[in-house]
């Protein structure tokens, strides 16, 4: 049986170069996503105030975000038929999921920032010695 390029790369091995996993790992390792989905944990949210929300990010950020996401089909975006328009943004099923694993990775970082703070204030020091 002969595999094409796209069965193998569906295969689902991030290892290899033409893996699509790789563009999901991407995704969802960047810190934007890891802090909307957070934000995003059990409601849904209007734009106004997941900026508010997620401290530092601009709103250029928050909106290419956000389309990835919602692309991805982690996020779903709801436009309400009002005056003004009201758009909301929640967690789909898929979305969810991710909550857990994204949180683990959330408080590992709180508990490990001192010792990783610590580790790289020596690094610092004995690069520049």
């Amino acid at each position: 049986m002969v595999t094409t390029r796209t069965e193998s790369a569906l295969d689902g091995n991030p290892y290899r170069a033409d893996c699509p996993s790789r563009r999901i790992l991407d995704r969802i390792g960047d810190r934007w996503t890891v802090l909307i989905v957070g934000a995003l944990w059990d409601d849904s949210v209007r734009f106004s105030e997941l900026r508010r929300r997620v401290e530092g990010i601009s709103q250029k950020m928050l909106t290419q975000t956000l389309r990835a996401l919602e692309r991805d089909g982690l996020v779903r975006r709801t436009v309400h038929p009002e005056v003004p328009v009201r758009v909301e943004y929640t967690l789909t099923e898929a979305g969810r999921t991710l909550r857990e694993p994204l949180r683990a990775l959330e408080e590992w970082s709180i508990t490990h920032l001192r010792d990783v703070s610590a580790s790289q204030e020596a690094h610092d020091h004995t690069v520049a010695s």
